[in-house]
């Protein structure tokens, strides 16, 4: 491919695993940032303003927005991204989003599902890839309690985290095809209840905290609870969530 590929969210958990395997693919990239930059790789632009876009967009073959935040702000980025990417030329969009956003009533997701319809509806040729939450969500959810004397997680709840890194494998192996519109999704090795994960990170801490169950309330937890948020059909990644902690 001689068009550069422009990485939104490059500097994110994802975009750090992406830009790496790109180059070392043979792809030219430029990763999109607020901030200048004297890295000649970094574009600066502003998806929530939408300045600098048309410059960071021209000349590419694939634009691969990884960029996530809160949902007004991703659903504003995602349409002057769209917006600048159809003055330039119609690029190739491939949109990263998350498994069961169509199923989990949360903020968070149903922003994710706007973004994934402005992609569909766009006058751009679009690939969507939905993948499982990353196990640094787990990490976070572990740690973010430190100081409690106990890890707390959601009762009836499961997760399938993936590995960012074999996510990002994916996506290089998708931006050397066509576009193929919604792709299969992408989950974790393994669907296990949360419980089960917060006693894997306090063993890998040698902590003895214990790990406490909690009914939760809200639409959301229902729609974790009822497993709208996992693809144990597409159980693709390998790197379990003992094998990330031992890494």
């Amino acid at each position: 491919m001689t068009n550069p590929i422009l990485v939104t969210g490059g500097t994110g958990r994802l975009g750090r695993a992406l830009v790496p395997r790109l180059l070392s693919a043979g792809h030219a990239v430029r990763v999109l940032s607020r901030r200048p930059s004297s890295d000649e790789r970094m574009w600066r632009g502003d998806l929530v303003t939408g300045e600098g876009l048309e410059g960071a967009v021209g000349g590419v073959g694939v634009i691969v927005h990884c960029a996530t935040g809160n949902g007004r702000a991703d659903i504003a980025g995602t349409r002057n991204l769209i917006r600048a990417a159809a003055r330039a030329g119609r690029p190739h969009l491939m949109y990263v989003s998350i498994v069961g956003v169509g199923r989990v009533d949360m903020a968070y997701y149903r922003a994710k599902l706007a973004c994934e319809r402005l992609v569909e509806r766009s006058a751009l040729p679009w690939t969507i890839q939905r993948t499982t939450q990353f196990h640094e969500l787990i990490v976070w959810m572990c740690t973010s309690q430190r100081w409690l004397p106990m890890i707390v997680m959601p009762g009836g709840v499961s997760f399938q985290p993936v590995d960012a890194g074999e996510v990002a494998d994916r996506l290089v192996t998708l931006v050397g095809a066509p576009p193929a519109g919604r792709v299969p999704d992408m989950g974790g090795p393994e669907v296990r209840p949360a419980t089960d994960l917060a006693r894997a990170y306090a063993r890998s801490r040698s902590s003895r905290r214990p790990v406490v169950s909690v009914p939760m309330p809200g639409a959301g937890i229902r729609g974790y609870r009822e497993g709208g948020h996992l693809t144990p059909e597409h159980a693709d990644g390998r790197i379990t969530f003992e094998q990330f902690l031992a890494a």
